[in-house]
């Protein structure tokens, strides 16, 4: 049940890595280590590099899922032991568990860390050291077990010489350490079996053929030794080309033997290919035979291309007796590691066992001694050990100066991988000052290299806490760098938290001395810079008003940045100051100083002049507002009748009922035109504003307006009845004779007189009558007529038309009205009258 319990841990737990890391895509953990229990600690994001005996070790850069804290992974995948017999599997896992074990135990800066110990899975073997690049055979250029294509760190890669000679004695010291201390000897020191972290540090690894000490304490360390064997693999022994001749010819073994491998590790990488000093291909036979003749004349001949400096250490490290060797403690104290360059890293790696006194004084020179590394040893080996003084703050005022120069020398992307993490704890630091003054002193570098991101988080905040700081000097590098950054502050902080820092400075500073006094003018100076980037409603609202609030004591240098703040303001295409604001807010402030005694001949005739100007600007601007007003007044006149005279056209056409004819409609004038023409930039009052609004409104709606297009109605004419007025008279003069007839008998005597005395009754008589009656009929008709609505004549033809008939219908009365009088005889009327 235990085997069947543990096959299904494993395969849920390889299902559910794999599920994980599918899902994110951050590595093929799952894949490389599929159940081993190192998955479930770290994370592998890359194959980098090989290592161990024959390469074996495949290299993975990752991460401790716990902590984000970078590691290396290193797994040996079992799939590769298929080609071997069983009993050579079973010796390369041992001796690969072996090894692995040993290097656990061990705790030194020169040997590899491990952070998580050895693990087995049913395919392969795992554990987790510190970050490494590569081990030195790769750097070399073995690729064996490597990816295609090589890791970028890979390609290209060459050895400096501080880092081959500060390598070099790094590898003395753990030596020195396991010879020493451990009693321990390596027995296989070749480039597959060091390995070079992430800063540059060279690591001794590959204990896996290791010899521990068989004696008891208090006596000479001994130590057993196990023969080569021809028909083992190379993976299951010890390098051939890097053994010491005791090793091949006697069967024994001491400390000598792991320094006869270093002196043949310095002859390799001071070679012009990396060739090994014994280059037998795993060939016993032929190491032999070498081994045996590598003695006297052979050693020097090999030696030509090492170092004067260190040939004559190699040659006796490389001597056929063991007893002539140098030991470790000798080794690393030769005059060949005596030089400044490697001093400075050597000091770098033990400084944190001195005093504050002792490390502000190696810092203090650090950054000239920068100057002679490379980048690169700068960059990975010189600043990590730097960054591990940050937790001190007493000594970062000390440390920054190199870690600037760091800055300087390296691009934007190294900047922002390798150094920004580090450093940007650093910018929220205000105590010691000292700090703050470092880095402003070196802001302008940080706002090249920083993110914008990271300016406006991080450098900004920096950069106000150094506005409020009692330290003038302070004051003036925040001032002479805040311009630059500018653009990329938002318009709140501007507001709120710059400009009221910037005017407590100009309102608040202390006396009337020199120091004071700078800080002032660079503050007005540095607002001067930054002007063109604000808002106009800003300046108006924030920075005029304070600027007339700054006591100057007639100080000229005080007066004349104000000065140049206001001819900004004057000639910008954005801020530019309105008549309005140069007559009520700018000139009276400015008047005054005309008449000051402090100023020079020079400074003067600038302020005159901008005077002047400012004063020709106002007047020539009012004078065209005034004039564009007066314009603007006569066309809204204009535009006001022919309004009038548009409207009255409208009404008169919407009371015709009657019209026959369509009367196109009449078109505004073009008031938009007109508008337009009279619309400036400057010079209106709120008046004339609202008087060309109002415009507008009326011109839009005369233009919205569907032409009016009345209805063509035809008029049902009636005949006129014309009636006949003699009748009409007959009728009542009949009516008139049998109301009297019917009354008592009139008087015909005084009838006659009365008839005679108006005039003689006769039938002219009566005609003069009816024509007198008729013509007044006629004036009363022509009255009536004028009464008679408009809408119900055509008001444009028909007004003709109405006059001839009207004088038709006179004349045709007329001649009718004499025709019946005449047509009336003597008897007829007297008939009528009886």
């Amino acid at each position: 049940m235990d085997v069947l319990t543990k096959l299904r841990n494993t395969v849920s737990n390889t299902i559910s890595n794999t599920v994980q890391n599918t899902a994110y895509g951050l590595s093929q953990l799952s894949n490389v280590l599929p159940g081993n229990p190192v998955t479930k600690e770290f994370e592998i994001t890359t194959h980098i590099g090989s290592a161990g005996p024959a390469l074996l070790w495949k290299v993975y850069s990752g991460y401790k899922k716990s902590t984000k804290q970078e590691a290396a992974i290193f797994v040996f995948e079992k799939r590769i032991l298929d080609r071997f017999s069983k009993n050579e599997k079973e010796l390369i896992l041992e001796t690969l568990k072996r090894g692995i074990t040993q290097l656990t135990k061990l705790r030194h800066p020169q040997i590899l860390i491990v952070q998580h110990p050895l693990e087995e899975s049913w395919d392969s073997l795992a554990f987790a050291t510190e970050p490494v690049l590569a081990s030195l055979a790769n750097v070399l250029g073995n690729h064996y077990n490597l990816p295609q294509p090589l890791p970028a760190a890979l390609k290209d890669f060459k050895l400096h010489n501080i880092e081959i000679k500060y390598g070099f004695l790094q590898l003395g010291e753990g030596l020195a350490f396991l010879h020493g201390d451990v009693k321990l000897l390596h027995r296989n020191l070749c480039p597959e079996s060091i390995v070079i972290n992430s800063h540059g540090a060279w690591k001794i690894f590959g204990f896996d053929f290791c010899a521990l000490n068989q004696s008891v304490e208090g006596k000479d360390p001994l130590w057993s030794y196990v023969e080569y064997d021809m028909s083992l693999s190379t993976a299951a022994q010890p390098n051939l080309n890097y053994q010491a001749p005791e090793c091949i010819l006697a069967s024994s073994v001491s400390s000598a033997s792991d320094i006869f491998s270093l002196g043949a590790l310095v002859y390799v990488l001071h070679s012009p290919v990396n060739t090994p000093l014994n280059d037998c291909n795993n060939d016993l036979l032929k190491c032999k035979k070498f081994l045996s003749n590598f003695t006297g004349s052979a050693v020097t001949s090999k030696l030509l291309s090492i170092p004067e400096a260190i040939k004559d250490t190699v040659k006796l490290m490389l001597n056929h007796n063991p007893e002539l060797r140098p030991d470790a403690h000798q080794f690393v104290k030769i005059d060949y590691f005596t030089d400044i360059e490697v001093k400075t890293l050597n000091y770098l790696d033990k400084i944190f066992q001195w005093d504050n006194l002792q490390k502000s004084q190696f810092y203090k020179g650090l950054p000239q001694l920068l100057k002679q590394l490379p980048h690169r040893v700068i960059l990975h080996r010189v600043l990590p050990a730097l960054y591990k003084e940050l937790i001190n703050p007493p000594m970062i005022p000390f440390i920054l100066p190199s870690i600037l120069y760091g800055m300087e020398t390296s691009s934007v992307e190294e900047f922002r991988e390798y150094i920004l993490p580090n450093v940007k704890p650093v910018l929220t630091l205000d105590d010691p000052p000292q700090i703050s003054l470092v880095l402003m002193q070196h802001v302008d570098l940080l706002l090249q290299l920083c993110t914008t991101e990271v300016i406006k988080t991080d450098v900004v905040p920096m950069l106000l806490r150094a506005l409020e700081s009692e330290w003038e000097q302070l004051q003036e590098l925040c001032l002479s760098a805040l311009p630059n950054i500018i653009t990329m502050i938002e318009g709140p902080v501007i507001k709120n938290a710059i400009l009221p820092r910037m005017k407590k400075i100009c309102l608040h500073s202390k006396g009337s001395n020199n120091k004071s006094l700078g800080v002032k003018v660079n503050c007005l100076l540095c607002l001067a810079r930054m002007l063109p980037n604000f808002d106009r409603w800003l300046v108006l609202d924030q920075v005029l008003p304070f600027l007339q609030e700054i006591p100057h004591s007639g100080e000229p240098a005080i007066l004349m940045a104000i000065i140049g703040i206001y001819r900004i303001l004057l000639n910008h295409s954005k801020l530019g100051a309105s008549k309005e604001i140069l007559a009520t807010k700018i000139l009276p402030f400015l008047l005054p100083l005309c008449i000051e005694q402090n100023f020079s001949t020079s400074q003067y005739e600038i302020l005159s002049n901008l005077v002047v100007e400012m004063i020709n600007r106002v007047t020539t601007e009012h004078k065209e507002a005034l004039n564009k007003l007066d314009a603007m007044r006569q066309e809204t006149q204009k535009l006001d009748q022919e309004l009038s005279q548009t409207s009255n056209m409208y009404k008169n056409i919407s009371t015709s009922n009657d019209t026959v004819n369509v009367i196109p409609p009449v078109r505004p004038p073009n008031t938009n035109a007109n508008l337009q023409s009279l619309q400036m930039e400057n010079g209106l009052t709120i008046e004339d504003k609202f008087r060309l609004i109002q415009q507008q409104e009326v011109h839009q709606r005369l233009q919205s307006q569907a032409p009016l297009t009345p209805k063509s109605v035809q008029p049902q004419l009636k005949k006129p009845q014309i009636k006949d007025l003699t009748d009409t008279l007959l009728q009542s003069n009949l009516s008139q004779l049998n109301h009297s007839i019917s009354s008592p008998k009139p008087d015909y005597t005084s009838m006659s007189s009365n008839l005679n005395s108006h005039q003689q009754f006769s039938p002219q008589g009566m005609n003069a009558n009816l024509n007198r009656n008729t013509t007044s009929w006629v004036s009363n008709q022509m009255a009536w007529n004028s009464t008679i609505p408009q809408n119900t004549i055509n008001y444009s033809i028909n007004q003709g038309n109405l006059g001839t008939n009207q004088l038709e219908f006179n004349s045709n009365f007329n001649s009718n009205s004499s025709q019946k009088i005449e047509s009336l005889s003597s008897q007829d009327i007297m008939d009528l009258l009886s």
